[in-house]
């Protein structure tokens, strides 16, 4: 047996669907307690794009991490709960993914083991990056006024496909979502951006997360099981 991660993408329209979603906030966890082999998994709302706080309410997400890929596509297939995501979702896509590296905690644990070691990704890989934090509430006003200036260098990075923010609660438990072309162009993100070095500095002498991870993943798959 092999752990692997899944994210699910879901898009909604309309009034009646986005308030159906909305409610699966708090609803969807009676239907988590029947899923055979998940060892973790998260609700999550998303945020404006440029990471704005403010709640998209036509996005949410998904995360499951699985005992084995065997559990994730019988949940996909066969389980109530991902047939009510497709009933109600305009789009609905699941990225598989093979964690690489997990540094930080989530809830106080790490739940993230890795199956695939850097050295040998290959350069074609596609990489994913979930960070989540959760934002001491003494420091809220002042991580919220430095994000658009942090998140800036995002928007031309090269090699990035995807980026959106995510979270349990606004404001508070936050997490983004990032998918690159490959190792290279991550890299060169993370380490020559004089903006995000500047924001790790700031993480680090301002200390306004109360807890926080970051992890890496190989982009496995990625399924569309339902399309708008």
């Amino acid at each position: 047996m092999s752990q692997i991660t899944t994210l699910t993408i879901l898009t909604y329209k309309g009034f009646t669907d986005k308030f159906w979603a909305l409610s699966m906030m708090q609803f969807g966890h009676k239907y988590m307690k029947s899923v055979e082999g998940q060892s973790f998994y998260k609700l999550m709302g998303s945020g404006k794009d440029n990471f704005n706080p403010l709640p998209d309410w036509g996005v949410y997400a998904v995360l499951q991490v699985w005992d084995d890929k065997s559990f994730a596509d019988q949940f996909f297939e066969e389980h109530k709960l991902s047939h009510l995501y497709q009933k109600h979702a305009a789009k609905m896509e699941v990225l598989y993914m093979d964690s690489i590296q997990a540094k930080g905690l989530w809830n106080g644990g790490n739940p993230f083991e890795s199956t695939l070691a850097q050295k040998d990704l290959k350069s074609e890989d596609k990489i994913a990056v979930i960070t989540r934090a959760s934002i001491k509430t003494s420091m809220l006003f002042t991580f919220w006024k430095y994000v658009p200036e942090s998140q800036k260098p995002l928007k031309d990075a090269k090699g990035l496909i995807y980026t959106k923010g995510f979270g349990e609660l606004p404001f508070v438990e936050m997490a983004t979502f990032s998918l690159w072309d490959n190792l290279e162009d991550l890299q060169a993100f993370a380490y020559q951006s004089h903006e995000h070095i500047k924001a790790i500095q700031k993480t680090r002498s301002l200390d306004w997360y109360s807890e926080e991870m970051f992890s890496r993943f190989r982009l496995n798959e990625k399924v569309v099981l339902k399309s708008s």
